[in-house]
């Protein structure tokens, strides 16, 4: 690429995408503004960059986190002054806190229009706090050497902050002066002839893949664990780049120790079924036990990442009070529990090889586990393949064996989430969950959804009705995706999460205010985005929809559950199927 010499403005923004591409950058979203037009340009001119717009900013926002996420690349993000970066705020925190990439670029007044009531015009100093992992305002667009140099290495570095130590959003605030548009300065092309292209972007190269601690630097105990026979994996949700290698090492992990692994649904671990024979998809049921909870107290536990979702574990874990280690290659504090803990800095794929290479023998605890596990996931799964009624659990079991191998799967928060840590049957899919699991929020679910489906395989979204229309914005991306979405929506009418909490009991209030029905037809929802739409009737209906899957456009499945019911159920049976 040639820089845009036609302005200061135009060199200043083409520099800053040129260096950009030079590190890796492939995609930018950009919303529309009158004060960003500097860099809407630069990147929708850049033949290496697909620069995406996107009317509603906070859709852009979590449509980059989807694309980012799915990459693992930084994802730029662009909005003019004013209030649209304040919508950029949910997706910040959620990258924040689940590690993902992002360059957010907030264009702004310059200094001078700034407190004097000029339009569009905020503090828009650190509006994101302490959220990303950087943040600098750039200095006004000037043609001097030294300050496009200035330019290029804030550049470099803005990228090296969005990946390490700790992948995570970086904010980047813009000021421009007038004239925003590309008009031609005629004393600006002069500079033309005194720019050398290749010797001012001769060491801008693509970041190497660095880790944060190495391995030397920390002491594991190793003998410690081979020592304990009453000892557990368990694996959190996780979204790795490879989730063959993630299961592979913690299956290394799994027979080294003679442990077994409790996988949360969010994990790859119960797609690649076949590499961890000891594996517990049942827990949740299996600790509403008492007596089988107490028989399988571990003395020491090794937790893979975050916590799983299940409230009975972490009410498990807390009272027994285990010696644990967390291993996880991130900066943050792991553990919610604040028990007898150390963090171990580093990815379960380093430690694998320090691993030993022979299998231990199988514990009579191990086997306690494992004979559990097969009871327990016996009646589960007769239960479910007997259940003709319609119960939204149902959805995630048949999605756990219905969808084509590796399809890319989105998973809302609140019940999804629960259902697929419930009911996911254990297989060899390679299905790839993917969620925001960062803040835990439903905002942003739709257009995260489709960030992860585009360019990508045919996708999914198991979705609540709640989440979905918080986000229907996101439909507006329909003619900017590039692959296919298909939205499973679970339609209860209501917040199903609410049913299980306390609140529930007290109706005078618990309708309107926490289930929170918004009696919405889908049908002329779907029809106003030009986006297709099904009522699912019947299970073996959902099945056949399931594979294979289209290969363009969003399709809309809306599965109509009872909520009142729904909870019913699952008051009557989780705890029954360990109850023997």
């Amino acid at each position: 690429m040639s820089i845009d010499f036609r302005n200061t403005n135009s060199v200043w923004a083409s520099i800053l995408a040129e260096t950009l591409v030079r590190l890796g950058l492939r995609t930018a979203v950009v919303c529309p503004g009158s004060r960003s037009t500097p860099l809407a340009i630069a990147f929708a001119q850049h033949p290496e960059v697909e620069a995406i717009p996107v009317l509603d900013e906070r859709s852009a926002a979590f449509f980059a986190l989807g694309l980012a996420r799915q990459s693992g690349l930084p994802v730029v993000l662009v909005c003019t002054s004013g209030t649209a970066g304040a919508n950029f705020y949910p997706a910040v925190i959620e990258a924040r806190q689940s590690r993902v990439p992002l360059l957010v670029l907030t264009a702004d007044r310059p200094p001078e229009l700034r407190d004097c009531n000029a339009g569009q015009a905020i503090d828009q100093q650190k509006l994101f706090g302490d959220f990303p992992n950087w943040y600098a305002e750039l200095a006004t667009p000037a043609l001097e050497m030294g300050l496009l140099k200035y330019l290029r290495q804030t550049m470099v570095y803005a990228w090296e902050r969005s990946l390490w130590p700790v992948a995570g959003p970086v904010h980047l605030n813009l000021p421009f002066r007038d004239p925003l548009a590309p008009i031609p300065d005629p004393g600006v092309e002069e500079w033309r002839l005194q720019f050398d292209l290749a010797q001012f972007f001769a060491a801008v190269q693509p970041m190497t893949e660095v880790d944060a601690v190495g391995v030397g630097n920390i002491q594991l105990p190793l003998a410690t664990w081979q020592a304990c026979e009453r000892g557990v994996i368990i694996a959190g949700p996780a979204q790795p780049r490879s989730p063959l290698q993630y299961c592979t090492a913690v299956a290394q992990l799994s027979a080294a120790l003679g442990w077994p692994v409790l996988a949360e649904g969010l994990s790859p671990l119960r797609n690649y079924a076949d590499l961890n024979p000891d594996l517990i998809s049942t827990y949740d049921l299996l600790l509403r036990n008492r007596q089988l909870a107490e028989q399988l107290v571990p003395e020491m536990v090794i937790r893979i990442g975050e916590m799983p979702t299940s409230k009975e574990l972490r009410l498990w874990l807390e009272r027994v009070q285990p010696q644990q280690w967390i291993v996880d290659l991130g900066d943050r504090n792991l553990d919610p529990l604040h028990g007898h803990t150390t963090h171990l800095r580093l990815a379960i794929e380093q430690l694998a090889p320090l691993l030993p290479p022979t299998s231990k023998s199988v514990s009579s605890y191990l086997k306690d586990w494992c004979s559990a596990e097969g009871k327990v996931r016996q009646k589960l799964d007769q239960t479910m393949s007997d259940t003709e009624a319609w119960f939204e659990g149902k959805v995630a079991w048949l999605l756990s064996q219905h969808l084509p191998p590796g399809t890319p799967l989105f998973i809302a928060n609140s019940m999804p989430v629960r259902d697929v840590e419930f009911f996911w049957k254990p297989g060899n899919t390679a299905i790839k969950p993917h969620f925001n699991r960062g803040a835990n929020g439903i905002d942003g679910t739709l257009s995260t959804a489709l960030g992860m489906a585009h360019g990508n395989q045919s996708s999914v979204l198991l979705t609540g009705d709640l989440a979905l229309l918080h986000d229907t914005n996101g439909f507006l991306l329909r003619n900017k995706l590039v692959g296919h979405l298909t939205i499973i929506v679970i339609n209860n009418n209501g917040g199903g999460i609410f049913e299980m909490l306390p609140i529930a009991q007290f109706e005078q209030v618990f309708e309107e205010f926490f289930a929170t029905p918004q009696t919405v037809d889908f049908v002329p929802l779907c029809q106003a985005y030009g986006v297709e739409y099904e009522l699912i009737q019947t299970w073996p209906q959902l099945i056949e929809r399931l594979n294979p899957l289209p290969q363009n456009g969003i399709r809309v499945l809306e599965v109509r559950t009872d909520r009142k019911v729904d909870s019913a159920w699952r008051r009557a049976n989780l705890a029954k199927f360990a109850a023997d």
